[in-house]
């Protein structure tokens, strides 16, 4: 499958025709490829993912989404993943949501609903009456990115969309919109301007008519670090199911950025909210359903980041209003209310936590997605299912090597480098097939074409796979300000000499002996 974008896929293997068979004199036949097929090599080690949802009523069913690798389900608490959304036009998601009265109906909102360097945009709403068997586009397709859609507890056609917008320029269709058709048609319930769009939104469990949302004004660059957040966003609240609404106030500080929000299933009254500003980010809580807010502790750990997709992301355990985790850089929980944390989950086992989950019947049953993959716990956290069987890795480029039998090899968003085996010693391509080469995570992997064993990669390195020693060989001349580099910077031998390494920043630097000296 082809997709637009940052590829987050599993590495796929074809039969590699070179450029000059393509432009030869000889014609050659389409049915000559037509016993070709596509088939996953891994590596089998879990990708950024950003959305997750599970089912109340089945504590072993589950759907993740990487942000742009498509929608996963598991039946067995995660021992194994199906991906079910390969078929659609788009595979970039940022949000899940399992309608609370029909289990069977799914909403999926796709673009990765972040601001950050490197993202892909979606195509609107789907949805799927089945379980996730078979999917209707709905629209929002303008949109581009949706972070949430809630869903009404006790009608599964009522929902509520939080549209983030186009994440490199302004439009129109973004901020909160309504359905009460099950998406066959949307009115934009919630708007400021077409700089700012929807973050977050979320219906009362117990009173469906209650609801709330939060806007955020932020535009991405198209040059690295090109990111610009506004003070034009807020949290809003609404009484009548999402018609009309009015913007929180009390306590709340002025020019919020972002906000990420929670209410406690077991007392809706009491909100938490994570609440970026210019230069500070801090948890706010209110136990009186919006209308007055406090900084909740001084603890600056569980808040998260003024970032793109970094502010930390709060839910409440379903029994207790005391019980908060949050995802963040790492996991936090608080069992007092917010004031104190302690950390919940962390390295080793994964950093940038995206999302949880935690099942409204058993609150021991947790599901959590990070930037390396989708984990799941039945035990409160005591231990948690692998992602270590989920092919989902954000590769920004790939390359081959010319060992035998050949490897691809590429850098993995947030996890550093791999290279993969195309084919097995034991009959199948497994985990022990793939190994890191040292390079870091973001950009090119290239072999040398005369050792496979020497790797070339990221800015800038070179590994010896047999000794296992890794070596910076950026040119001397970066530390002057003349030169500089972004995330994904070329790496590349040439085609005609395979002495020639080589590397595209600002300028572009050429090696003949393997990067002891650049031209």
């Amino acid at each position: 499958m082809l997709q637009r974008g940052i590829v987050a896929l599993p590495l796929l293997v074809a039969f590699m025709i070179s450029a000059s068979s393509l432009v030869s004199a000889q014609p050659f036949s389409p049915d000559l490829f037509k016993s070709l097929r596509w088939r996953s090599i891994g590596p089998f080690r879990g990708g950024r993912g950003r959305a997750v949802a599970g089912v109340p009523s089945q504590p072993n069913v589950f759907y993740m989404a990487q942000v742009n690798g498509g929608v996963w389900k598991t039946t067995d608490y995660g021992r194994t993943w199906v991906p079910i959304f390969d078929d659609q036009p788009t595979g970039s998601v940022g949000c899940i949501a399992v309608a609370p009265s029909d289990s069977n109906i799914i909403y999926v909102g796709s673009g990765e609903g972040l601001q950050r360097p490197d993202l892909s945009v979606g195509d609107g709403i789907f949805r799927s009456n089945d379980a996730g068997q078979t999917w209707t586009h709905l629209g929002l397709r303008d949109g581009q990115q949706i972070p949430q859609i809630a869903v009404d507890p006790r009608d599964p056609n009522r929902i509520l969309v939080a549209v983030a917008g186009h994440p490199y320029g302004p439009n129109e269709e973004r901020g909160i919109f309504r359905s009460t058709d099950g998406g066959k048609t949307f009115e934009r319930a919630l708007y400021k301007d077409e700089n700012t769009g929807g973050a977050d939104v979320l219906i009362d469990p117990s009173n469906p008519e209650v609801a709330y949302a939060a806007l955020w004004e932020a535009r991405q660059g198209p040059w690295e670090n090109g990111a610009w957040n506004g003070t034009g966003g807020g949290i809003f609240k609404s009484t009548d199911g999402g018609k009309t609404w009015q913007q929180l106030k009390g306590g709340l500080p002025e020019g919020i950025i972002q906000a990420n929000l929670a209410i406690a299933p077991s007392s809706p009254n009491r909100l938490i909210a994570s609440v970026a500003v210019p230069g500070a980010v801090n948890i706010y809580r209110s136990d009186d359903a919006g209308a007055n807010w406090a900084v909740i502790t001084k603890d600056p750990r569980p808040a998260g980041r003024i970032g793109g997709g970094d502010l930390s992301v709060p839910r409440f355990s379903p029994r207790d209003p005391d019980v908060v985790i949050v995802a963040s850089t790492v996991s936090w929980k608080s069992i007092d209310g917010g004031k104190t944390w302690n950390a919940f989950r962390g390295a080793p086992g994964g950093d940038d936590y995206q999302n949880v989950w935690i099942n409204p019947n058993n609150p021991d049953i947790i599901i959590m997605a990070s930037d390396q993959g989708t984990v799941i716990t039945t035990n409160g956290g005591k231990s948690w299912s692998s992602w270590y069987n989920q092919s989902t890795a954000q590769l920004y480029h790939v390359s081959a090597d010319n060992a035998f039998p050949y490897r691809l090899c590429g850098g993995q968003q947030e996890s550093g480098s791999a290279c993969v085996a195309s084919r097995g010693n034991d009959g199948a391509i497994t985990f022990r097939d793939w190994h890191p080469v040292g390079a870091e995570e973001y950009g090119y992997v290239a072999a040398d074409p005369l050792d496979p064993d020497i790797i070339y990669g990221g800015k800038l390195s070179r590994y010896d796979r047999r000794t296992g020693q890794r070596q910076n060989i950026m040119p001397k001349p970066f530390r002057s300000a003349d030169f500089r580099v972004v995330r994904t910077q070329p790496v590349l031998f040439s085609p005609v000499d395979p002495h020639v390494l080589f590397f595209a920043t600002n300028t572009l630097w050429k090696t003949k002996d393997g990067g002891r000296n650049w031209d």
